[in-house]
């Protein structure tokens, strides 16, 4: 049931928005343990000149960047397979976007069961109660 936020600061491209959402999948499945039909990916992409990093542009540092948050139920996951995970996605990002700069970031959101969900139910509820 996690939710990726993703920005790509590069050119759109619809083969790589593809490229990118099947190998965070993967990751987030296999990684994480969690449920691939309850993933969900949002995913855009920010032009070169409208990202910044320390002060220049992504555009005039001639090096793609990105932004992964992850949100996930708080104490599904222990700190060896975040730590993993922000890992391999820092090199699924290198290997699709190239020579990736280095502030690039990876975030886990550890949300508290009681404070979201999915269909109207809260992710509590469903501990408690799984069906129905």
């Amino acid at each position: 049931m996690p939710i990726l936020t993703v920005l790509i600061g590069t050119l759109p491209s619809p083969q790589l928005a593809r490229d990118v959402a099947e190998d965070l999948l993967e990751l987030t499945e296999k990684v994480l343990d969690k449920r691939r039909d309850l993933t969900s990916i949002a995913l855009q992409f920010v032009p070169p000149a409208q990202w910044f990093i320390g002060g220049d542009s992504v555009q005039t540092l001639d090096r793609p960047t990105a932004f992964v948050e992850i949100r996930i139920t708080d104490e599904t996951n222990t700190k060896a397979q975040k730590a993993r995970y922000v890992a391999l996605v820092h090199e699924v990002l290198r290997a699709r976007l190239g020579q990736l700069h280095p502030v690039s970031y990876v975030q886990i959101s550890d949300v508290r069961g009681a404070a979201w969900g999915w269909g109207g139910r809260t992710q509590e509820a469903r501990a408690h109660r799984p069906e129905g």
